[in-house]
């Protein structure tokens, strides 16, 4: 082989990102040919695009769950505040008769305001990740309820069903569009600026990142706003596609957010992980679960493959070198409670 050809392979990005996730690509192939074999439409047009707006609510999440937990963090209010956020949407057009573009930024920015808050607490006063974001859970959730009165509010409004059911070039879901858009603006994000740079930093040592200047606070209130913001955006699409707000449609996706990120190689111990393996680990997910649906495997028992697969994961991640990556990450929880 050229020597100039292997400088470029090791180099290149996509080789970089590839041999990185050799191990989690090779499952997923494997599934995949299982699936073609087992099932009889899995290879076809719809289910592909079935697959791919499935998908692309978790990838919403597990964006912001990427960087929260590179952070050191972890954030169980995300399925709430999709809840919340779909419902007060939806709500604000059909029963309040709000104008449509209003009730969205309304919308949009309570998920934010759920997230900036969940920020102010960890930052500011010191709280850990785990008991904050579990007690917005029960909030945001609640908040759902409460102004539902637990019924689902039915939606037809034209524009308003659009933002998740409509098409571009008559063949790309929108919602795939956002969600290569999102990809490419976290990417970017994360591996060219000085922001990125921050939330490795503080993942990986936080008393250096201090010590640095690393203005701690502020970066860990912007992580935790922005996961609140993408959580109430995959809400809105969401609503969009299901036609209702429904509050107890969030729940779960907690638990697929956190699962593709540490399927795709972030470390629960924090300061590393990247994008291209949260893409992957969230395609996994969204494979795994449209394979056992077409197999007619029940939403209870998929609940329990999901989490022998996060147990795997976590396993594999404390074996790679990281000692233990809980008792790291129960470490870093206490570093940031005593700073």
């Amino acid at each position: 082989m050229n020597k100039n050809f292997r400088t470029w392979l090791r180099s290149n990005t996509v080789t970089t990102m590839l041999r990185n996730n050799a191990g989690i690509l090779v499952v997923l192939i494997l599934f995949g040919v299982f699936l073609s074999f087992t099932t009889d439409n899995f290879l076809t047009n719809g289910n592909i695009i079935s697959v791919l707006r499935q998908i692309s609510i978790n990838m919403y999440i597990a964006l912001g769950m990427t960087l929260v937990i590179i952070l050191g963090g972890i954030d169980l209010s995300v399925g709430s505040i999709v809840a919340m956020s779909g419902t007060l949407i939806v709500g604000f057009i059909v029963t309040q008769g709000i104008p449509l573009w209003l009730a969205i930024v309304l919308g949009l920015l309570l998920g934010t305001l759920a997230g900036l808050i969940n920020g102010i607490i960890i930052a500011k006063f010191k709280v850990p990740a785990f008991i904050v974001t579990m007690a917005m859970m029960n909030i945001a959730s609640g908040v759902a309820y409460v102004y539902s009165g637990g019924r689902s509010t039915r939606i037809t409004e034209d524009f308003f069903v659009q933002i998740g059911t409509g098409y571009i070039l008559g063949k790309i879901p929108l919602p795939v569009v956002y969600m290569i858009v999102l990809i490419a603006v976290f990417v970017f994000m994360l591996n060219k600026t000085k922001f990125g740079t921050y939330v490795y930093a503080i993942g990986g040592n936080r008393e250096s990142a201090k010590v640095s200047g690393v203005p701690i606070m502020k970066v860990e209130i912007a992580v935790f706003t922005l996961t609140g913001l993408l959580s109430a955006f995959a809400g809105l699409v969401l609503a969009s596609r299901m036609y209702s707000g429904q509050p107890s449609v969030g729940s779960g996706y907690e638990l697929d957010a956190i699962a593709a990120c540490v399927l795709g190689g972030v470390s629960m111990a924090g300061g590393k992980g990247r994008i291209s393996g949260t893409v992957i680990g969230a395609m996994v997910i969204g494979i795994i679960s449209n394979g056992l649906n077409l197999m007619g495997v029940s939403s209870f028992w998929q609940l329990i493959v999901k989490g022998v697969i996060i147990l795997f994961a976590i396993l594999i991640d404390t074996q790679n070198g990281k000692g233990s990556a809980f008792s790291t990450f129960i470490k870093n929880a206490s570093l940031r409670h005593r700073s």
